[in-house]
Parts: C-alpha cells; structure tokens; sequence
C-alpha cells in the first residue's frame, strides 16, 4: 500500500487568543451554505479534545479559512458541567436531510502524564491518578442552517416541523449509552473497570450520521485486533433530550459491527456516499501506521458480524507528531475525490505565525 498521494495544503488560521487549540484539532467537518442569493458557501467546522467549543472556519480562497467564529455549547444544551470542563469533542457530522450538526465527547476516562518538573514519586502517583469529566459524555444534536448554529429554528415553510438542539440523556454519572453497555459481554469489563482511553480503554473517537442511524467508532477497546462500530437510532423523550431506540438482537439498544483495521483503532469517521470511511490509527501512545479504510454499504449491515474493510490508502505521520485525527470529504472544493485532514500535535513546519496551521488534501 503506497502513501496517499498530496493534492495541496489547506491553511487554517485562528485568531491569537486560540493559538494553543492548534496543536489539539481532534474532529473536522466541511458543509456548503446556501444563502437567500443562492450564492454558495463553505464552512469548515472544528473540535478540540481540550474545551467544550464549536469553531468555525469560512473559506476565504481555495487554499484558506479564515473569520473564525466559536459556538459555545453551553448556549445550545444544557451541559452536567461548568464550561471549562472540557467535553474532549472527537467527532462531528452533518446531517443534511434533517440540518442537525452531531457532536460526540471520548466517554472516556484518562490517566494523569508524568511532567518532567515533578519528582519519580509525584510522577508515580500521577500514573495511578485516573479522573472523568462528566461533559465527556456528551453526545449531541443542534440545529445547523446556512452556516448557523441554533438553539431551535423554524423554517419559513409552514409544513416543516422545527428542529432543536437536544443531547442523549444523562444518566448520574454517565449516559445511557455507557449503562446498556454494562451488560455488553464484549465491552462491560471495559466501561465498567474504567480503563482510560490511552490504555486500550473505552474511546469514542468517530461519528457519522446517515439515514437516521448514528455509527460511534472507537478508538479502543480493540479487542484481539478487531475495532468496534457501535450503531445506534434515537428518539425525542422530551424537548431537549434523546434515548436510545431498540434496534439490534432481541430488541438491544445498539448494534455492534467487529472491523478489522490491522489492529489498529479507529480515528475518525466518515460517509462517502452509503460507504463509511474509517480513519485507523494506534489505539495507544504509540507510533503505528494510519491507514484509511472503506466499509462497503454501511448503512445496512448486519448486527455481529466480522468486517474486513477494504484499505485505500496510508497517511504520513510522524513520530510522537503529526498524529491524522480528522478527516473530512473535500471533493466540492477540491474538484477531484479527495479528504482534507487535521493532526493533533502537528510538526513545526504547519504552525505558521502564532496561531495558523496547515492541514492537508490527499486525493482518494
């Protein structure tokens, strides 16, 4: 498999006071807005894994977005925490059939890094030291017209029904989501013993929405080599919150779908049309290939059964740096079959100033 081929780079630039969210873009997301003058537009819609902010990019030229504009989620959904308790964002999707914007928080407990100003033994009990935020829990709809965030729209046509913002319930300390999981006979050791994220625990990092189904992909846990898709449907309980529907084996809450990714987790998440592109990297702290994937079909696949998606292509990363995080479709600007991608920790030569940095096109 040769490396994907390089269209062009994409600049990004920030204003100075979020210079530091550069280096920890986690999720991207590229819509068109059409306004009253059909004249179209694009936004390019970004989440970090260290707030609980929404940011916008529009495009200025082919080769750069600019007039940044952050959304507060706060001002959409209610959250269980103060905002600066970060909700760790590791996906966002586009439904345009119903003009939702989806987002999706890790779930994921961490464990505290060793600093090099602290002794062996402060280092040793931050190693021991596991916490969770209860906004990693989120997952999330809010209304997304014409390059706008709401917290309700009404449309002008009388006989669509307006849409609002709403979350998936919470639970005390959780969601639903993680409770059904409890009982999972593949996953219930791992929401239940919280293992952090980085250490083959349980990550959400990847969501795509298509005909109503939502596809959660996890970064880990990669359970003897093979990932995990979990599908789910939601419904309105009550204004602003959604539960689970039954929809897998025996009337279960979710489905499972076992993909096969060279043992890697998965990144990121998107549809090419009914396929589901899966970005896969190392589930751990290491350095491992990137490979993107394509599951055929996606939309209607079988609950329980063992994939082996087809492999398209690797991305460049480098070692302990340029870590591929989000992928998004960028065929409509781009003019040719193509993804643009963001990196956590990227190298020196994509910080350009004190707060722009380059993402990159490759050809599909």
């Amino acid at each position: 498999m040769t490396i994907a081929s390089l269209l062009y780079q994409v600049l990004l630039q920030f204003p100075p006071e979020l210079g530091e969210h550069r280096d920890d873009l986690s999720a991207v997301m590229l819509t068109t807005n059409t306004n009253d003058s059909s004249e179209s537009q694009f936004s390019l819609w970004l989440g970090s894994d260290e707030t609980s902010t929404i940011e916008r990019l529009s495009l200025i030229d082919n080769r750069t977005f600019g007039n940044h504009h952050t959304f507060k989620i706060s001002d959409f959904i209610n959250l269980p925490e103060p905002d600066d308790q970060e909700i760790d964002i590791e996906g966002l999707d586009y439904d345009e059939t119903e003009h939702y914007l989806w987002l999706v928080g890790s779930h994921s407990w961490k464990r505290k890094k060793p600093k090099d100003d602290k002794n062996e033994a402060k280092n040793l009990e931050r190693l021991a030291t596991l916490t969770t935020e209860r906004n990693r829990y989120i997952l999330a709809r809010i209304p997304l017209v014409n390059g706008e965030l709401f917290q309700e729209y009404k449309f002008e046509d009388v006989n669509l029904k307006s849409i609002h913002a709403a979350k998936l319930a919470l639970t005390k300390t959780e969601n639903v989501l993680i409770e059904s999981l409890k009982s999972d006979p593949h996953l219930k050791i791992f929401v239940s013993s919280k293992v952090p994220g980085k250490d083959n625990g349980f990550d959400i990092e990847g969501i795509a929405v298509k005909q109503g189904k939502i596809f959660l992909g996890l970064r880990g846990p990669v359970i003897r080599g093979w990932a995990i898709i979990l599908e789910i449907e939601l419904e309105e309980t009550t204004t602003d919150t959604l539960n689970l529907k039954s929809i897998g084996e025996e009337d279960s809450l979710y489905k499972k779908h076992f993909v096969y990714l060279n043992g890697l987790g998965i990144r990121d998440l998107c549809f090419e049309g009914e396929d589901l592109l899966i970005l896969a990297g190392a589930t751990m702290d290491l350095d491992a290939k990137v490979k993107v994937f394509r599951l055929s079909n996606a939309v209607n696949l079988p609950d329980n059964i063992l994939h082996k998606p087809e492999v398209i292509t690797d991305l460049p990363h480098g070692e302990g740096e340029d870590k591929p995080e989000g992928v998004t479709l960028f065929q409509a600007l781009s003019g040719e079959p193509s993804l643009l991608v963001v990196y956590d920790s990227p190298n020196s030569a994509r910080l350009q100033g004190e707060s722009n940095v380059l993402a990159d096109v490759f050809k599909l």
